[in-house]
């Protein structure tokens, strides 16, 4: 957390997102919704609140996505679904990054809901995403499926949007507006 950048994100409120390190949101099992075009943090921020969790000896686990789509369709193949569902299921925190980065085909979406259900009211998620709420219907195909999903995740959660730019290109962009004064 000390890592971030916050001046480069002044619309993030600073107290709050430190206040994620206490782990109160982990004891109420509440989850965190990091939304924002990419580059502005999602991930690190996630990624951070993690490492805290893991210090404090909760089981934590984090995974993009996509990956974890793959790893759910291969078990359903396998015949190993449920035990990989309760695999995923039982951490105290799971965090899932890059969530509509890529769209998901209906199994995939129902997967993710399943998975979702099951942590419901029992473990906290993270989940970081570049697509606004209003658009996870387009994520997963469905807007019916979509809307199950997202009552359960901010039925207890806590929802940050990051308006900004890039930090991963603040320094081309910098270079960029140096050659356009410089006539080049």
């Amino acid at each position: 957390m000390d890592d971030f950048d916050f001046s480069f994100q002044p619309t993030l409120n600073r107290d709050m997102i430190r206040g994620f390190t206490d782990l109160r949101f982990i004891e109420q099992k509440e989850n965190i919704l990091f939304i924002g075009s990419p580059g502005v943090g999602k991930t690190h921020l996630s990624v951070a609140i993690g490492v805290e969790a893991a210090r404090h000896r909760n089981s934590t686990y984090f995974i993009h996505c996509n990956d974890m789509i793959l790893q759910l369709k291969r078990a359903r193949l396998e015949n190993r679904l449920e035990q990989r569902l309760k695999f995923f299921a039982k951490y105290k925190l799971l965090i899932i990054d890059e969530v509509g980065f890529l769209p998901l085909d209906d199994e995939a979406s129902k997967l993710f809901f399943q998975l979702i259900s099951r942590r419901y009211e029992n473990h906290s998620t993270i989940i970081t995403t570049n697509k606004s709420l209003s658009q996870w219907g387009e994520i997963f195909g469905d807007s019916v499926l979509a809307n199950a999903i997202l009552d359960r995740l901010l039925h207890h959660c806590h929802l940050v949007k990051i308006i900004g730019k890039s930090y991963r290109t603040k320094d081309l962009t910098k270079e960029l507006n140096d050659s356009s004064e410089d006539g080049v």
